[in-house]
């Protein structure tokens, strides 16, 4: 019965998904139902809080946090670094090239992973394959790398290591000032991408 309902919270937003999405006239294809929904159960879109964690303790450059909540909430709080492009704006012509591109690696978040992985899947459907979803979102963010629980074992050297790891994190982050307030903050803007080249059309014919 649980897996029933698992597979219904997927399959419903994916078939409106489908069926919202335009015709993609610049992408040598366009998934069908069966291959994204195959991509979905597999998992591949999704980031580790911890991965996202050491990114952002190394600051690399190539990491671009995107909250796909409302601009209400990205003002109150929001990831450090972290744009806001909320999901009812994410086909807009205005991001396009920024959600197509193969220089940042863009990680959608929400406060959950559901809206988070609606925007993964209207970008994959549409055949961009830079983009993410960050793992369980704002709430198993705050759950694994703002207050992380001691492991239970001492016997557990990778429970122990993990745990040195998000203790680590989260002093490097700032602890709970990683969720940042930002409520001067009106507008996104929109850092600067290298947009991709288009591929010229062989002019003549036969």
């Amino acid at each position: 019965m649980k897996m029933r309902l698992i597979l219904a919270s997927v399959l419903i937003p994916l078939g409106i998904i489908i069926a919202a999405v335009p015709e993609n006239t610049t992408k040598p294809f366009k998934l069908t139902a069966g291959e994204l929904l195959e991509e979905v159960r597999e998992g591949t879109q999704f980031v580790s809080t911890d991965e996202i964690a050491d990114l952002l303790v190394q600051k690399d450059p190539s990491l671009q946090l995107i909250d796909v909540r409302t601009q209400n909430e990205y003002e109150k709080y929001n990831l450090q670094g972290s744009i806001n492009i909320p999901l009812a704006d994410l086909l807009s012509e205005e991001w396009a090239d920024f959600l197509d591109q193969g220089v940042k690696m863009n990680v959608f978040y929400s406060n959950g992973h559901l809206k988070a992985n609606e925007a993964w899947m209207l970008t994959r459907q549409l055949g961009f394959e830079n983009n993410y979803v960050l793992q369980g979102g704002l709430n198993y963010w705050a759950e694994t790398i703002l207050n992380p629980t001691a492991p239970k074992s001492v016997l557990a050297d990778d429970e122990i290591a993990k745990y040195d790891f998000r203790k680590g994190a989260s002093m490097a982050l700032g602890g709970g000032s990683a969720v940042i307030s930002n409520s001067s903050a009106s507008t996104t803007v929109k850092p600067k991408i290298k947009k991709r080249k288009k591929k010229k059309k062989v002019a003549g014919g036969c």
